[in-house]
């Protein structure tokens, strides 16, 4: 390295290598594999992933992907960090959810979360929490002058405000060193309740409560802009950003209007967005969500030092599962990695019970101990935006944003975002999104571990005591696998009915190098729906196969083979399972030239990769329980 030279020449010795080089060698890829003829550019398009909301995931970024600037930490447009430090200081706030009832069954949960890792609580008061009398229970023991309090109290968001208000002056610490949330948010409530009419009441109390914290308690933020329920509706990442920003630019507009100037509004609201186990996707849309706000607080005319985006990132329930829940753990490992790397200022991991119920002590140690992992060992938070320069996660930044943007015009447009409730534009706009994504999940091209994939029959289930009702009539609570548990619920019911699971007898044709592929796929798929799969013997044939299936206790019968053995085999096999009385037979594979003659001899549908699962299991149950 020379003073010409200031780089390191790491790969002088090699040639420089460019795109179109690249792209020859996926045409051979491609080309061998059969999979397309297509050269340069449209190869490359071929390996391409589309995403939700339009946005186009392709198999190489360089250079010319990445922006023409980042910025800098701290700075506008914050797409890197809100604070020049981002959280190398002394990390992101680990926050802890508690939805317990009573108040003294919470103040030991929240006391054990302190005592071992946690720096704030999160606490639902009210309907689906603890009681506002509660409050000083829920509290009693816990220094407020050294971890912050968060308040969702939906409704009684004003007398639960005005009561840890009162606690944290009753404690003896001053009010201007309290920090926290006090978690008013009367959008919110309308998505979730679908009741608008004491909105505008609910606006002008809101108001109220962040000029008594602009006044008085400057470290606590009175109102919460929170994407969850949008998320939780089954929305996709831009339009959870775009409701975010529809939501705040409202809150702006009360919080002027009631005579906050913009940068006292902008304080007194933090963000809460939902961390996926897509890491990348989550990653890119809190950086987005930085970048966005900043543009909205610029254009309102708040100054740089108030426009920097709080963000709280909570671990989705959407991706939760109810079956095999400690592959939960997991999911909420990669989302709150997703939310640290990200730049989140608070995380909230869930339990991985969270969605059986109250979640017990082991599944918070989990929750919290996840959290730790991150920080203490991983170090996650003592490099400043891990992810910044990376030119795929800056290309999906942008994308995001623009998406998000979009759909923030869109609902501005509409009236904004209590018009778009409201009218039920946004809960229509959701339910579309969410219908296109339940397409994928009953395809199996969005895969659940644990439940449509690699499902355990096995497992015990879990159980935990129920939680309260959280408040609903609004927008719908959606889950990944509501259309798998409501098929292995029926399984249940069967085995309870019965005392045996629904089977199915997986009828093997030809060698084991013939079968094996479409026996493991037939296995996996109706174990998915909670049907038990049976093959014994080995391999059938005509003549053996009717005792097998009479043997198997099965009413329903799958061929599982290669397509030369289905060609000569199947049609003879099928017709054979037929009058030995089998109610339905299936063939896993595609038809092909073969069709007409496997259905004349007696195969009723066939299952393959990309078939709609949920349909071809919701009809073997149907056909189980008739029988």
């Amino acid at each position: 390295m020379t003073a010409e030279s200031p780089e390191l020449p790491l790969a002088a010795a090699f040639p420089d290598a460019d795109r179109e080089q690249w792209q020859r060698l996926v045409e051979g890829v491609l080309r061998k594999s059969g999979v397309t003829q297509a050269t340069g550019a449209a190869a490359e398009d071929a390996l391409a992933t589309d995403l939700q909301d339009g946005i186009r995931i392709r198999p190489l970024y360089t250079a010319e992907d990445g922006p023409a600037a980042l910025g800098h930490p701290g700075f506008p447009p914050f797409v890197r960090a809100g604070r020049p430090e981002g959280t190398a200081v002394a990390g992101w706030d680990v926050r802890q959810r508690h939805v317990h009832s009573d108040p003294r069954r919470a103040n030991e949960a929240v006391l054990a979360d302190l005592e071992n890792g946690v720096t704030s609580v999160w606490l639902t008061v009210g309907d689906g929490g603890v009681p506002v009398a509660g409050l000083e229970a829920t509290l009693q023991g816990v220094y407020l002058d050294l971890a912050a309090v968060v308040l969702d109290a939906g409704a009684d968001f004003t007398p639960a405000a005005e009561e840890l208000l009162r606690l944290y002056t009753a404690s003896g610490a001053p009010l201007s060193e309290a920090v926290g949330s006090l978690g008013a948010d009367p959008l919110g409530l309308l998505a979730r309740t679908g009741d608008d009419a004491k909105l505008r009441i609910q606006l002008e109390a809101a108001a109220r409560l962040a000029g008594r914290c602009t006044a008085e308690a400057p470290g606590m933020r009175a109102l919460a802009v929170d994407a969850l329920p949008y998320h939780e509706a089954g929305g996709s990442a831009a339009e959870e950003l775009g409701t975010s920003l529809a939501t705040g630019v409202a809150y702006l507009r009360q919080l002027t209007g009631a005579g906050l100037s913009v940068d006292d509004a902008c304080r007194q609201l933090e963000f809460r967005y939902a961390a996926t186990a897509d890491q990348f996707l989550t990653i890119a849309k809190l950086r987005a969500a930085r970048r966005l706000w900043a543009r909205v607080a610029e254009v309102c005319g708040a100054s740089p030092a108030a426009s920097a985006q709080r963000q709280h990132a909570v671990t989705s329930t959407v991706m939760m599962t109810r079956r095999d829940p400690w592959v939960n753990m997991l999911r909420t490992t990669v989302a709150g990695l997703s939310a640290g790397v990200g730049g989140a200022d608070a995380v909230t991991v869930l339990p991985f019970d969270a969605a059986l119920g109250l979640s017990d002590a082991f599944a918070r140690r989990i929750a919290r101990n996840t959290q730790s992992v991150l920080l203490e060992e991983s170090h996650l938070s003592k490099v400043i935006d891990p992810a910044g320069g990376s030119w795929y996660v800056e290309s999906l930044t942008d994308e995001l944003a623009r998406a998000a943007w979009a759909f923030f015009q869109e609902i501005e447009g509409a009236g904004g975002q209590a018009a778009a409730l409201r009218s039920g534009m946004l809960g229509e706009r959701l339910a579309h999104t969410w219908a296109r994504r339940t397409e994928d999940l009953a395809h199996r091209r969005e895969p659940i571990t644990g439940v449509s994939e690699f499902p355990h029959l096995a497992e015990p289930p879990v159980h935990r005591e129920p939680a309260p009702a959280p408040v609903g009539g609004g927008l719908p609570r959606v889950r990944r696998d509501d259309a798998y548990e409501q098929l292995r619920s029926r399984s249940d019911a069967h085995l309870a009915a019965t005392g045996d699971r629904p089977k199915v007898f997986l009828a093997t044709l030809g060698p084991v190098a013939a079968y094996t592929a479409r026996l493991a796929f037939a296995a996996n798929l109706f174990q998915a729906g909670g049907v038990e799969t049976v093959q014994e013997p080995a391999s059938v044939d005509a003549e053996s196969v009717a005792e097998a299936f009479a043997r198997s206790g099965a009413r329903i019968v799958c061929l599982c083979s290669s397509d030369a053995v289905y060609g000569e085999q199947a049609a003879a096999v099928a017709a054979a399972l037929k009058s030995a009385g089998a109610l339905r037979v299936l063939l896993a594979g595609k038809p092909g030239e073969h069709r007409e003659e496997f259905v004349a001899a007696g195969v009723d549908s066939f299952v393959h990769a990309g078939c709609d699962a949920v349909e071809a299991l919701s009809s073997a149950l149907d056909v189980m329980e008739v029988a």
